[in-house]
């Protein structure tokens, strides 16, 4: 599998080369376009898989891409941003939506949050990806890491897109209600350890609070 990530950052697209009888597995929804030798499949994975996804914010099938001799498939988010290629064998911990395509084994389970959880427009779950090959994730905006030593970071739990295993995590928000909600701040992460957080330069919520008002009003 070869893979190329264009028109970057704004409105991402990933160009994945496959060699016969290599497969790669998406989101429905994702696929652009595919050469004429490329098999779609569309599968749940299972019932328990496809609950679990789902409860994940994730759609309940898959789609598999399988090559016929070697050909091509192009993919891309539903919304504008960025599409980052994450080459790990570690646990993957992904906001809810952010998975977007990953090879033929891919395993995608849901890890209860609790009250950690800092997806708090998704509920209490977050997605753990693990994988022998690529991980392709979406995100809204441009897609930007931070790897950390020992170290503590702070995020904005808006504008995190996902990390690896090895970091912990405690929710916090930013000073006294009254600051919280005059500064238009509200809740942080603060990820201790060492790995790599990648997060998005925006934030949906944030988009969403800055497009109402100028919505018009239903009569």
């Amino acid at each position: 599998m070869r893979y190329e990530i264009l028109h970057r950052p704004s409105f991402s697209m990933a160009h994945i080369e496959l060699e016969s009888g290599e497969a790669i597995k998406a989101e429905t929804g994702a696929m652009v376009s595919m050469s004429s030798n490329i098999e779609l499949q569309t599968e749940t994975g299972g019932l328990l898989g496809a609950f679990k996804r789902s409860i994940g914010g994730e759609s309940l099938f898959l789609n598999t891409f399988r090559a016929q001799g070697r050909g091509d498939v192009q993919l891309a988010p539903a919304y504008p941003g960025d599409v980052e290629v994450l080459e790990t064998t570690e646990a993957i911990y992904a906001q809810s939506g952010a998975f977007m395509a990953g090879p033929e084994d891919v395993e995608i389970d849901t890890k209860l949050g609790g009250f950690k959880t800092f997806f708090a427009r998704e509920g209490l779950f977050l997605l753990k990806i693990q994988s022998s090959g690529p991980v392709f994730l979406s995100s809204f905006g441009a897609i930007y890491s931070r790897e950390l030593v020992n170290e503590r970071f702070i995020v904005d739990t808006g504008h995190v897109v996902a990390f690896t295993e090895g970091l912990d995590f405690s929710v916090r928000k930013v000073g006294g209600l009254k600051s919280t909600f005059l500064s238009g701040e509200g809740l942080v992460a603060e990820f201790e350890g060492t790995g790599t957080v990648y997060m998005q330069s925006r934030s949906i919520d944030s988009f969403v609070g800055w497009l109402t008002p100028m919505l018009p009003s239903r009569s």
